[in-house]
């Protein structure tokens, strides 16, 4: 089996917005929060910006991710310290149960290395104790529940939210 991560491409658009598709199906049989619709121009200036990733298993796109520098609508002051943060982690149905989040999380901190960042971030809508277990066995840390503030600027389901926070020292 051959895993290659790579930054998303244009022509990657519709397969991340059938996986986000399929996020949501998945989400709405287990959470009461799903993720919104999201903007076709957000996913294209990640991709421009090369902030959009995939991981692709003998050459099939498995599961894709967005990365940023910067969170501090989500992190507040936290924002101040030097990290990666991972959002919008779509697996496909194809790959589901296969591990792939400790292979983000692997890639992750190395690529947070090469940028010269202390922790690897990375939050979820509400207060799912299935995802917050599954993250604290990928490595990160529970930090707790945190109130969005204001939620302008972020997706839909970030508006008048409480977010469970993960965070991972890089060594």
């Amino acid at each position: 089996m051959e895993i290659k991560i790579v930054n998303s491409t244009l022509e990657d658009v519709s397969q991340i917005f059938q996986l986000y598709d399929d996020a949501v199906v998945f989400q709405k049989t287990r959470y009461n929060v799903y993720w919104p619709t999201f903007e076709v121009a957000m996913v294209t200036r990640e991709i421009s910006e090369k902030q959009q990733w995939k991981l692709l298993i003998n050459g099939d796109i498995a599961c894709v991710w967005a990365t940023t520098f910067s969170d501090p609508l989500i992190w507040g002051d936290r924002n101040n310290h030097p990290a990666v943060y991972i959002h919008r982690i779509a697996v496909s149905p194809n790959f589901r149960g296969q591990q792939l989040v400790s292979h983000i999380v692997h890639w992750a901190v190395n690529y947070g290395k090469q940028h010269h960042k202390l922790f690897v971030r990375l939050d979820t809508v509400g207060d799912n104790k299935k995802l917050i277990a599954h993250y604290e066995k990928c490595g990160f840390t529970f930090l707790g529940l945190s109130k969005i503030a204001d939620g302008t600027g972020l997706p839909a389901h970030y508006h008048n939210a409480v977010v469970s926070l993960f965070e991972m020292k890089i060594g």
